[in-house]
């Protein structure tokens, strides 16, 4: 008669991190799990979105070498795929930073520059001192029309009743922008409590996966940094159309804003805070070419095995 098979010895296991992005400190900024997958050992759509239910975080990324003889240590092109809970996402900026972390502050790639393989086509990640930054697609914004009643409904729900003095829409990204009135200050923006079951509900068709409240910076309005810098911007993200009811620190949706407030305050380098309760703070610099480049810290927390 054959002995048990022994659990532990079928068990599979991959490098697995939960990375803080967008913030130099712990418990802060936008968690992401990162996971290390070594092209030998694929996952199949299955099994990766069945790892980010059982993370349960915003994000769960998922970074593949893509040729046998490539290492995590020296290569400089990877695949890389984003998972929420619920489903994938064609682009995640703040997974893509843990992910660019993962690779230079944990396994020590020594490449001058990483291009990640994704959905939304490559992506580059460069190490800038302390921080990374981020080459993105920019995506504009078009001035979205608010005759539709569920539109109406889903944007007095998601400001709580604020004045509203502007709605843009990225068609790229699925996101709707809603901009505070000039009036408001920070704390105003930090105090919102949208019910996300209600935004679910007042919409959807499937066109819009997310809602942006965005509030112009301001020195008089609370919107500087903790050494007095204002922000030329601040934001807060809510997507619970993608099982995030809100997303602490958003780097897709900063490709959203800096496209919007780059225009309105004409000027390419930004400085922006997302105000939810972790936040976390951004450094964006607006190109010619159709791109975006989104710089910040990123810290890792946690270091372990998935098994399977």
């Amino acid at each position: 008669m054959a002995a048990p098979m022994n659990k532990q010895s079928r068990a599979m296991e991959l490098p697995l991190f939960t990375i803080d992005a967008f913030t130099s400190v712990p418990f802060a900024g936008n968690p992401a799990a990162v996971c290390l997958v070594p092209d030998q050992k694929k996952l199949s759509d299955e099994t990766m979105q069945k790892v980010a239910t059982e993370m349960n975080i915003s994000e769960t990324a998922f970074v593949q070498k893509l040729h046998s003889q490539d290492t995590f240590e020296n290569s400089s092109r990877f695949g890389l795929r984003w998972f929420t809970p619920t489903n994938e996402v064609p682009l995640c900026g703040h997974a893509t930073l843990a992910s660019a972390a993962a690779l230079y502050e944990i396994t020590k790639n020594t490449s001058s520059e990483i291009v990640f393989e994704t959905l939304s086509g490559e992506l580059v990640a460069r190490k800038m001192g302390d921080c990374i930054s981020l080459d993105l697609p920019l995506n504009p914004t078009v001035k979205e029309e608010e005759n539709e009643p569920d539109l109406q409904h889903l944007i007095q729900i998601s400001t709580e009743g604020l004045d509203v003095t502007d709605v843009q829409y990225s068609a790229t990204t699925k996101k709707l922008l809603l901009r505070l009135d000039d009036n408001y200050g920070r704390h105003t923006l930090e105090g919102l409590s949208p019910p996300h079951n209600l935004m679910l509900h007042a919409h959807n068709t499937g066109k819009i996966k997310g809602v942006i409240v965005t509030l112009r910076g301001d020195a008089n309005n609370g919107c500087t940094d903790a050494s007095g810098e204002t922000y030329d911007f601040v934001s807060r993200y809510f997507a619970p159309w993608n099982g995030i009811p809100e997303d602490p620190v958003t780097g897709s949706a900063h490709t959203v804003l800096a496209a919007y407030w780059s225009k309105q305050l004409g000027k390419k380098d930004l400085y922006a805070r997302q105000c939810s309760k972790r936040g976390g703070e951004l450094r964006i610099k607006v190109g010619d070419n159709g791109r975006v480049d989104v710089a910040g810290y990123a810290t890792v927390v946690v270091e372990g095995k998935l098994r399977m």
